[in-house]
């Protein structure tokens, strides 16, 4: 029904236009009694086979919704109802910002694509931490931070403690964001001496909390080998608890668009099917050089089942989704789990 009937009006009005415009839709839609179990009966695949145990949390399946589709924490209880096994609100930042201004999103219809300079626009870490407080579902919730755009990187570290605390309460888990392409020098954190000085000082925090969370770090695609091994290195040395790889790429060479066609979206993060090969490429690279040493979270172009299965060939413990939501729909969640739950049985046969 989705791409039949749904999907081509969406795509007549502009992204950022239609993204407010379904989540005010499904806010008041789930207001109508029952509608939640419903929903959660057409697109859940409730079966333990399913289940992964990563970082002292249980997942019930494990796709998951990428950071970014609900920024301000606004719609986890709802988007929980689509099968989810985890949600992951933000990129948050201590302070409210408007981010970049519009448009500042594009489809790539061709390449069944999306260019994003969001700039991390967000309500604040303390917003987001009031709605969590009201949280209704057993959802996990991620909780993705970042700096404000206005900090400098030498500063950039009290940002990212901000998040932190004022979030602890509230999320099940913390990505430290460091590889946006939106934020001016933000990609300048991922480099070793300040990745790593950021990541102890995240894990000093953590290591007083009564119950310290798992914190992981989201990496760009557009790292060199020499930078992964950076990474890993980083990984180990700090001990946090895994990666999220990959967020979106600056790289515009496997679009099927002309360059002056792919220019007029302007710069951004590129995400989609043009950014599966790399994402697994990297996912690849770190489970195999690491000899699997951490938890890898792998995102980027999952549509199929097959493309979930090929990620999580290549190292993947867990899965995120995003553009493929956005492209093949809701249904996309239960398509993955039930084939990875037939995967999983005939194995086991």
């Amino acid at each position: 029904m989705y791409k039949v009937f749904l999907k081509p009006v969406f795509f007549l009005f502009q992204p950022e236009t239609i993204h407010h415009f379904v989540f005010k839709t499904i806010h008041y839609l789930f207001k109508i009694p029952g509608l939640a179990q419903i929903i959660e009966r057409i697109y859940s695949v409730n079966d333990k086979a399913l289940e992964r145990k990563l970082f002292g949390l249980t997942f019930k399946n494990p796709v998951g919704l990428a950071a970014g589709f609900d920024k301000d924490a606004r719609l986890f209880d709802e988007l929980g109802c689509f099968g989810f096994g985890h949600i992951e609100i933000g990129t948050l930042t201590p302070k409210a910002q408007p981010g970049n201004e519009k448009p500042r999103m594009f489809r790539l219809v061709k390449d069944e694509a999306l260019i994003n300079r969001m700039g991390f626009n967000n309500e604040g870490a303390a917003a987001a931490a009031q709605r969590l407080r009201k949280k209704k579902s057993n959802v996990l919730i991620g909780g993705n931070i970042g700096k404000n755009k206005l900090t400098s990187n030498e500063q950039a570290v009290n940002d990212y403690e901000q998040c932190f605390e004022m979030l602890f309460q509230e999320v099940d888990y913390f990505v430290v964001n460091v590889s946006s392409p939106n934020t001016p020098g933000l990609r300048e954190l991922q480099e070793k001496e300040p990745l790593k000085a950021l990541l102890a000082r995240m894990k000093e925090l953590n290591a007083v909390k009564p119950n310290p969370k798992p914190i992981l770090l989201k990496i760009a695609p557009d790292l060199s080998n020499e930078q992964l091994d950076d990474i890993i290195e980083i990984v180990k040395s700090t001990k946090i608890d895994g990666v999220i790889a990959t967020n979106t790429t600056i790289d515009r060479s496997t679009l099927n668009y002309s360059k002056p066609e792919a220019e007029k979206a302007g710069a951004g993060g590129l995400s989609g099917k043009p950014l599966k090969k790399r994402s697994t490429e990297v996912i690849r690279y770190l489970c195999t050089r690491s000899q699997n040493a951490f938890p890898v979270i792998g995102v980027g172009g999952i549509y199929t089942a097959e493309d979930a299965i090929e990620k999580l060939e290549a190292g993947a413990s867990l899965l995120q989704v995003y553009t493929g939501f956005i492209y093949e729909g809701p249904a996309i969640v239960k398509r993955i789990n039930k084939a990875l739950l037939k995967r999983i049985k005939k194995d086991n046969l």
